[in-house]
């Protein structure tokens, strides 16, 4: 079965002419794609690489789908004309039966739909490529909605990824000379990013914890999770009931003021990032309704957490430095920033640096955001990247792509807004809120009692480490010290009698070679030669014994 996949992949790239940026060597991969499908789809070589590769990837299915879109939010790993392209993709499945989606509730919640749901809509709100929602009231008369993961997805998942990886791995030995793709890399990042989505009780976790983020806020209103049916592979949660933000027609009907909307988007995305560092990481236009009860002063509703990020925390305060430096047209702090935080290396020419930042943002500020691109803006900061070897932090990728969304409904809210202007004072009102002395007031307060508390216990522990400094030793380790000394005063005694009894053998022989003389200047020297020869033996004796 595997290898049918592999070939049903190998011929859909090659009808494509995927493979095409590949060297197209005497026995190379090339040469396989024109075996595979010689002639191509048609029409296919008018198009340019990115249509061919969203085309293709759509004729594979659902998991290459989600490969391209998160593809597209990569510009640092693929061209920007190719990453363009894939942001078209669409996110519109073929759903599965009624049946299959009852089978996969009822197992998880281990118990008949009617024992927990007045009602459930067989038709699906929305059907995407690892789950489908549907329409459900509870017994309790709530009214909700059910993210049921597609049954049999995470074996497909995993198959196509493990394909994915051979591919990736053919392809990686064969790429052309100066083409800044990585195909194992790629695979990699889709690979973590789509076993997280698998895990519906980790979209809840999330959902909860931005819930409690903005439990009292006018501005965002997350919808409340049904812990009791919300399992790995089921979700229930609250439904919301607004507008759509990409239903520009019933938003204006509704008179929602949308400078106003495009302006809450703003700061709710600062608030997310720089407050609370955990931050809503796939804001498209299909996970955004609109409150329409008050419409000059909307409220803006999230649906979707399979995907959130935050920021460790030095680099949550970096970025929120670089932003006001940006805003106040500071480029040598930008500079001074990027290689203090270690996101350049230190030896990187400052003013080589500053000139950079300069070119690439100078062009951009006091402009509308209708005439602004977040995406060039990136891409220009991203070819910087490779030339001063920024290293591109991970959890920073998710903020762009979070920048991107946030551009395109933006400039089609209301294309007059300038984003600059608007951003300043409020990041600059959440640094002083958040990083002034006023929260480091707040925070010696929160903490005093722990340290009062710590403080009690400090004389203890204080003896505690000095008793450990002069506590007498364990009898074991007093024997072995013992032992220790008494094998060192051994060898010692050893060595002194190994020198006496090399001298005796020397007297011996000397007295020996005397007595064969007969010298009559030494009388009685064969009795000195056996007294020498016992007094040898005896010192030879206590030199080696053990």
């Amino acid at each position: 079965m595997k290898f049918f996949r592999l070939l049903k992949i190998s011929h859909t790239l090659a009808a494509y002419r995927i493979p095409s940026l590949v060297n197209n060597g005497r026995f190379g991969f090339f040469n396989l794609v024109n075996v595979l499908a010689p002639f191509g789809k048609k029409g296919v070589k008018s198009m340019p690489p990115g249509e061919r590769l969203r085309l293709a990837l759509e004729e594979l299915g659902p998991i290459f789908i989600k490969l391209g879109q998160t593809l597209s939010t990569r510009p640092d790993l693929i061209p920007a004309d190719i990453a363009l392209a894939l942001g078209k993709l669409q996110d519109d499945v073929e759903p599965i039966s009624w049946h299959q989606a009852k089978t996969v509730v009822q197992d998880q919640l281990d118990a008949d739909l009617r024992s927990h749901f007045a009602e459930v809509e067989e038709q699906p709100l929305a059907s995407a490529s690892i789950a489908q929602v549907h329409a459900a009231t509870l017994k309790t008369g709530d009214d909700v909605v059910i993210k049921i993961l597609r049954p049999g997805i995470e074996k497909k998942i995993k198959r196509d990824v493990q394909l994915m990886h051979t591919l990736a791995e053919l392809a990686g030995r064969h790429l052309k000379a100066g083409v800044q793709v990585n195909p194992r890399e790629i695979v990699d990042e889709f690979e973590k990013t789509i076993y997280d989505e698998l895990d519906l009780q980790r979209e809840a976790a999330n959902c909860s914890l931005l819930r409690k983020n903005f439990r009292h806020s006018q501005h965002l209103y997350i919808p409340k999770i049904y812990w009791d049916y919300s399992k790995q592979k089921v979700m229930v949660q609250e439904r919301i009931k607004g507008i759509s933000i990409k239903d520009f027609a019933a938003l204006d009907a509704a008179g929602i003021n949308r400078q106003r909307l495009a302006e809450k988007g703003i700061k709710i995305f600062y608030t997310q990032v720089f407050r609370d560092n955990f931050f809503h990481a796939d804001m498209h236009p299909g996970n955004i309704f609109i409150n329409p009860e008050n419409p000059d002063d909307p409220q803006i509703m999230l649906l979707d957490f399979g995907i959130c990020g935050s920021l460790p925390k030095g680099h949550r305060v970096d970025l929120a430095n670089n932003f006001m430096a940006f805003f106040e047209q500071d480029y040598r702090r930008i500079a001074e920033l990027h290689i203090e935080s270690g996101w350049v290396p230190a030896d990187t020419n400052l003013d080589d640096l500053e000139a950079a930042t300069r070119t690439i943002c100078e062009p951009y500020l006091a402009r509308p955001i209708e005439e602004i691109s977040f995406g060039e803006v990136m891409l220009k900061t991203f070819q910087m990247a490779k030339r001063f070897k920024l290293i591109i932090q991970p959890e920073l990728i998710l903020l762009q792509k979070t920048l991107l969304n946030i551009e395109g409904l933006g400039r089609q809210l209301y294309s007059q807004l300038d984003v600059w202007q608007t951003s300043e004072p409020i990041l600059r009102d959440i640094m002083r809120q958040h990083y002034g002395p006023q929260n480091a007031l707040d925070k010696v307060k929160e903490n005093l009692p722990k340290w009062i508390e710590q403080a009690a216990e400090t004389p203890m522990l204080v003896h505690q480490l000095l008793s450990q400094q002069v506590k007498p030793l364990p009898r074991h380790l007093k024997l072995e010290q013992a032992e220790r000394r008494r094998q060192k005063q051994q060898t010692q005694q050893q060595l002194k009698f190994s020198i006496l009894t090399a001298g005796g053998l020397t007297a011996t022989a000397v007295l020996y070679a005397l007595d064969g003389e007969q010298t009559s200047w030494l009388p009685g020297i064969a009795n000195s030669v056996m007294i020498s020869g016992a007094l040898t033996l005896y010192l030879a004796y206590r030199a080696f014994r053990k």
